[in-house]
């Protein structure tokens, strides 16, 4: 039956009759019957003949968004907290099973048993002074009057940092602002000596992990880690009280940020290997080994509120912190220790093997079933989770509901897409990472790209996509296509060109992307709506549903705007006959990132002409890829034979597998899980972005040290980087040397 509203199509032959005129006798019926075998041929190729009017579908899937889908799966996801390894994720996992079943997606769970961390028991008090009475804090994060989930936050497990060292502390404090080490250097050049203190740092430049790991290289023996009102707890007019959550989008007072403390990915008792099933039999690493490791904290460690943070500041002495080390208005003097505080820290913990579960939905592809374009989001949350994840599960489940009506109508994507519904992200990005070392050859020879949506909304402020550069063009031209939810007039296009640069890159270790970019070389992007300023409330008790529907996205239309360009890239890279990837870009962005190393090398015993050459090479390379694109998109094929599909195959191949050469089976010094040589997280911020990562992190320690070995290890790092750019402009050029 044809689709509503298209035309019914026409046989391109019709069957001649065969009669005396066309020949008759034996030769008659020779002529008619190769007619017939031509003919058969024809119909067997008919979907070659005529192409798939891939774009009908793609402008059918735009207008197929919908505000309230979004809402209801938000709120059916976010009844309770569910973090990973309970009773209510194993629930929430059910659910997106259900909603892509009831699509009829073929769906399925994958489960895992890793380790995972939970709290115990915590204390923390607090005395004036060694000797003096200590006083108790209770380290719980408090509900509202009329809160609809006040019953529900009863489950959510008590404020800690997953991984954190068991043990107990007794010890005066040290202020050490954010927890840089550059901060710790500031300490050590003002005489306070941070050893076998606790470490008293704030939120705000780094992550946790980060913060801990640098108090515990600093010499601390515990850490503690609060929201400071002047960054989470927002402002108020001169005169006017301040005010926070339900009545304004700011994290209250009693607020906790939780988190990780695991500086790695994955299952941690199976490091660079896949875990396995509860019940079969894997490899894993001791918890003595594993207490050995430099991927774990170390030292005991505990957030704590804003509120809490203050009271140990009030009670510091020593010198007063610089300025910009200073809190808030209405903030107290912050002084940096040590003492004459004292703090007392316990912290127990149960780190535990516990079934995690991946929920997968997959369409498969008509014409290239073995090529996949993989769609992904988390599911855990460390609480209710309203914005992180469910915010990119809401838009994801609406995008399958939108691929079943497509269905519906007629449509089958040219290359199979897989949905994905992580679990255990906020440990360590366990599910997804378990998962892709699974299945790490197949998608390296099928993986066309990962896209990713931790979370879709975080408030106001434009479409702030991150990605590999093949796909910034990709990106460009489906975000014209969007029009701004904030800002109707415009697209998504316009808004996010205001800012600079447009699109950045990914590299860290802050989501599911990781996995499949820095340790398999996929192609990969991020996105979300909005600043994550505007989300004080991440992590904390209070990033729920209402929270949501006051301030994150209260008509949801945001939620739908994320979803449609989310989509609508999915569907470009499944339906388009060749990927549309753009090296070009890619070339350019190496260049200047080359350029901002060199500047910082100059006079230097180094040279970075093996790279410069390389980049030059990939330029040529993209360049070459790009205009036979063109020139195979232009070419009249009135008949799409073999050779014409040998043809596209083999460009798409080349197009894929660039990326994969981006990577180096040893991977990044002292960091192997880390294969990507041109992205990464630095060494310093496992969240943050670095471009050549193994060079900057060479750069640093033979500035630091300066002597003949680190200068060759950064010339080293030099040449593997060349190697990795030399080996992407080798496949794109698609010849043998």
């Amino acid at each position: 039956m044809a689709s509503r509203g298209s035309k019914q199509r026409q046989p391109l032959l019709h069957s001649p009759t065969p009669t005396a005129a066309n020949g008759g006798g034996a030769a008659g019926r020779r002529r008619f019957l190769s007619f017939l075998a031509v003919t058969a041929a024809l119909v067997a190729s008919y979907h070659l003949l005529v192409p798939t009017n891939s774009s009908h579908y793609h402008a059918l899937f735009l207008s197929l968004g919908s505000n309230a889908t979004a809402a209801a799966h938000l709120r059916a996801l976010t009844l309770r907290p569910h973090v990973a390894g309970t009773e209510a994720n194993a629930a929430a996992a059910r659910y997106v099973l259900h909603a892509f079943s009831s699509l009829s997606f073929p769906a399925h769970i994958t489960p895992y048993s890793v380790l995972l961390s939970y709290p115990v028991h915590r204390s923390l008090s607090l005395a004036a002074a060694p000797g003096l009475a200590a006083r108790p804090f209770s380290l719980v994060q408090e509900t509202y009057e009329g809160d609809p989930y006040a019953e529900a936050a009863a489950e959510v497990l008590p404020t800690y940092f997953a991984y954190s060292g068991s043990g107990s502390v007794t010890a005066e404090v040290v202020y050490a602002n954010y927890g840089h080490n550059e901060d710790y250097a500031y300490l050590a050049s003002r005489g306070v000596d941070v050893a076998g203190k606790v470490a008293l740092v704030r939120y705000g430049d780094i992550h946790c992990e980060d913060m801990v790991r640098n108090a515990r290289a600093a010499g601390a023996a515990a850490s503690i880690v609060y929201t400071d009102a002047k960054d989470f707890g927002g402002s108020a007019a001169k005169g006017e009280k301040r005010k926070w959550f339900p009545d304004a989008r700011w994290l209250p007072p009693t607020g906790v940020q939780v988190g990780t403390l695991y500086y790695g990915n994955g299952d941690p008792t199976t490091p660079l290997w896949p875990s396995c099933a509860a019940g079969d039999d894997c490899e894993r690493l001791s918890m003595e080994e594993l207490d050995g490791s430099e991927a774990m904290p170390g030292i005991p460690a505990l957030p704590v509120s804003a509120r809490d943070g203050e009271t140990i500041l009030k009670a510091m002495g020593g010198d007063v912190a610089p300025p910009k080390w200073q809190g808030g208005e209405g903030a107290p003097v912050y002084r940096l220790g040590p003492g004459p505080a004292v703090l007392n820290l316990t912290y127990i913990a149960n780190e535990t093997l516990a079934t995690i579960e991946n929920v997968f939905a997959v369409i498969e592809g008509k014409e290239e079933p073995d090529r996949y374009v993989i769609i992904g989001n988390h599911r855990d949350a460390w609480t209710f989770g309203a914005i992180d994840p469910n915010s990119g599960t809401a838009a994801m489940l609406e995008i399958a509901e939108r691929l079943s009506k497509l269905q519906a109508k007629g449509w089958r994507p040219r290359r199979t897409i897989i949905l994905c519904s992580w679990d255990a992200e906020e440990f360590a990005l366990i599910g997804s990472t378990e998962w892709a070392e699974e299945n790490m050859d197949t998608l390296a020879s099928r993986a066309i790209a990962y896209l990713n949506v931790d979370i879709s909304v975080f408030g106001p402020g434009g479409l702030r996509p991150r990605a590999t550069p093949q796909l910034d063009e990709l990106i460009r031209e489906a975000s014209k296509m969007v029009p701004d939810p904030d800002e109707p007039s415009q697209t998504l296009y316009d808004t996010m060109m205001r800012y600079h640069p447009p699109i950045t890159r990914v590299a860290g270790a802050g989501t599911d992307f990781a996995a499949f970019v820095q340790h398999i070389g996929v192609p990969s992007l991020d996105m979300s709506y909005g600043l994550f300023e505007e989300y004080p409330v991440y992590h904390s008790l209070y990033d729920d549903y209402v929270w949501v529907e006051r301030f994150g996205d209260p008509l949801f239309h945001r939620h739908v705007a994320v979803a449609s360009v989310w989509g609508l890239i999915a569907l470009k890279l499944a339906d388009d006959e060749i990927i549309p990837f753009n090296y070009v870009s890619y070339a350019s962005e190496l260049e200047e990132c080359t350029k901002d190393i060199v500047d910082k090398c100059k006079g230097f015993p180094v040279s970075f002409s093996p790279l410069q050459k390389s980049i030059k090479q990939l330029e040529s390379a993209a360049t070459k890829i790009y205009k036979e694109k063109k020139l195979l998109q232009a070419e009249n094929w009135s008949l799409k034979t073999r050779q014409y599909t040998l043809k596209v195959r083999e460009m798409n191949d080349r197009l894929m597998m660039a990326e994969r050469a981006f990577t180096n089976r040893e991977g990044l010094a002292g960091r192997p899980w880390y294969k990507h040589m041109i992205y990464a997280s630095s060494d310093q911020d496992d969240w943050g972005t670095k471009a050549f990562p193994g060079i900057v992190s060479a750069m640093d320690k033979a500035k630091k040290s300066n002597t003949t070995e680190t200068w060759r290890s950064l010339q080293h790092e030099i040449y593997r980087v060349a190697r990795a750019v030399s080996k992407a402009s080798a496949v794109l050029d698609g010849k043998l040397t």
